[in-house]
């Protein structure tokens, strides 16, 4: 989903591509600071032992459907002008199955890869090569996949309008989502800690030894 705020005549269009230098940066900059540039915390989740990045990506979308909309309602942005990815079923559920297959693999989507290869990891790069190889691929066997390319066309379809339904409907149902996902993933983390020991790990013993009786600790100098 694209809407550049020049198309609405609010910035020029030098501007604009100031502030998608400006936001790029501070974008990366937390991506890091996140920890989403490594690939032990991004690949955690499949492993059941990070969930860094599913409360991330939900923490956007909850955050940029309510702020949206919201727009849309005080006339700040008119969301019919916001261009959406066209809806292209079956072969986005092919597509989003490698690209998971890739990101497991890699530990990298091409956002983190760059966040990654930028903070001096060597397999980021890797995994960018591959991306750029795997496109100039899928662009030689185009004419044989094309077919199946455009099967299940759907247009920029949203699911308000799938559902016929009002969208906050489906921004609350979001958001709702997301809360029960955090408490859940909160509870399994901390579930994880304890079992593992990482909350209340052993640690050594600093009772003092038993002494006889009358025992008492003196400091021992030396002489020469």
């Amino acid at each position: 989903m694209m809407g550049p705020l020049s198309s609405f005549g609010m910035i020029s269009e030098n501007m604009g591509f100031f502030l998608a230098v400006v936001i790029g940066i501070f974008f990366g900059f937390f991506l890091e600071r996140g920890g989403l540039g490594n690939p032990r915390k991004l690949t955690g989740v499949f492993y059941l032992t990070d969930f860094t990045v599913p409360k991330a990506m939900f923490s956007a979308i909850a955050t940029a459907a309510v702020g949206l909309y919201l727009m849309a309602d005080f006339k700040l942005i008119d969301i019919s002008r916001i261009w959406i990815v066209p809806t292209y079923f079956w072969p986005q559920i092919v597509g989003g199955a490698l690209f998971g297959v890739g990101f497991a693999i890699s530990g990298y989507c091409p956002g983190t890869a760059m966040a990654g290869f930028s903070s001096g990891r060597i397999d980021a790069l890797f995994t960018m090569i591959g991306i750029g190889a795997g496109s100039v691929i899928f662009a030689y066997f185009f004419p044989w996949l094309e077919n199946f390319y455009n099967t299940s066309a759907m247009g920029g379809i949203t699911l308000p309008q799938l559902m016929h339904v009002n969208p906050w409907f489906i921004v609350i149902l979001v958001v709702m989502i997301a809360v029960a996902m955090f408490v859940m993933l909160e509870r399994f983390e901390k579930h994880g800690r304890i079992k593992g020991g990482e909350e209340n790990p052993v640690a050594p013993s600093t009772e003092s030894p038993i002494r006889p009786e009358g025992y008492t600790k003196k400091r021992c100098t030396s002489t020469y």
